[in-house]
């Protein structure tokens, strides 16, 4: 994933990322184990901004988790905060207290960069938010855990407090204007990009259909299921069908689907693939297939 034409965009936003002896703090916890596509951006972000940081600027990478842990070098030229804090309990008390500030953990910062829609509190930081779309708000029975409890509620909010909105869409960007009445020179667009991958130089017409995400409901898995058993129907000797991704409460009935007639032996769940083994996957698949409902973000992973 290449985002450097969306850092450069920072550059020419009202939040200075060139500003002399700037230190930012990014929350680094998506990025931590089994990168989907919300870590896999995180980790991309971290990335592109420790490449560019001048030698009197300087990023951070917060984390908290009870059992994993962020190690040193992750991300070259990064340095590291890793605290030994459930996520769930931090969460809580961030999103129902807003404490405590992220400078108790970091120290001083100029930047805290939240990789979600709500607000890391601050005492004085600059407070930066990721929104990549408004499925939750949207469709909240979509959603579970924390996310379902907190994000439709404080998210318009927090949007309208934080110094600036990080989205990856022109389409979504608009939708956080128009929606959340954030002014639009406080949102960064910074899409994501292609990966370093060299392309395949042909096609493979026979190969496997594959859908790449973790199974759950806002990636419309009901319907890419219903087109591909009403194409078996129509010609039995289509391409396989792989779903690569993680799964979550809500994948027991796809996971049950793929294991009975008309799916049976013609769809295979690989589960979650490393970010180093993906590529394999693409090189062999005739088709990538992205049956996202309008106005989310599919982040492959």
């Amino acid at each position: 994933m290449s985002i450097n034409r969306g850092i450069r965009s920072w550059r020419h936003n009202r939040l200075c990322y060139h500003c002399p002896a700037l230190r930012i703090l990014l929350d680094y916890r998506p990025a931590l184990r089994q990168r989907t596509g919300v870590g896999e951006y995180v980790h991309e972000i971290a990335s592109a901004l420790a490449r560019q940081l001048s030698p009197s600027e300087s990023l951070t990478l917060f984390s908290s988790s009870w059992k994993d842990r962020l190690q040193n070098g992750t991300v070259p030229g990064a340095s590291v905060i890793d605290r030994t804090i459930p996520v769930r309990a931090l969460n809580y008390a961030w999103h129902q207290f807003g404490w405590p500030p992220v400078e108790r953990f970091a120290g001083s910062v100029d930047i805290a960069h939240s990789s979600h829609p709500l607000l890391m509190p601050a005492r004085a930081a600059r407070q930066v938010i990721t929104i990549y779309d408004l499925d939750f708000l949207e469709h909240p029975e979509r959603t579970r855990a924390e996310i379902r409890r907190d994000y439709a509620r404080l998210a318009p909010a927090h949007a309208r407090r934080a110094d600036a909105v990080v989205t990856i869409s022109g389409f979504t960007a608009g939708e956080i204007e128009r929606r959340l009445g954030v002014p639009r020179d406080r949102i960064a667009i910074c899409s994501p990009g292609a990966p370093s991958w060299t392309p395949r130089t042909a096609p493979v017409p026979r190969g496997p259909i594959l859908f790449v995400g973790t199974l759950e409901p806002r990636k419309n898995l009901d319907a890419l299921l219903g087109a591909y058993a009403k194409l078996q129907q129509m010609d039995s000797s289509a391409p396989p069908l792989w779903l690569a991704g993680g799964v979550t409460d809500a994948s027991a009935p796809w996971l049950r689907a793929i294991g009975e007639p008309p799916l049976a032996g013609h769809v295979t769940h690989l589960g979650y693939v490393e970010s180093d083994a993906r590529f394999g996957l693409y090189a062999q698949a005739s088709m990538l297939v992205l049956p996202r409902r309008r106005g989310t973000a599919h982040r492959t992973g």
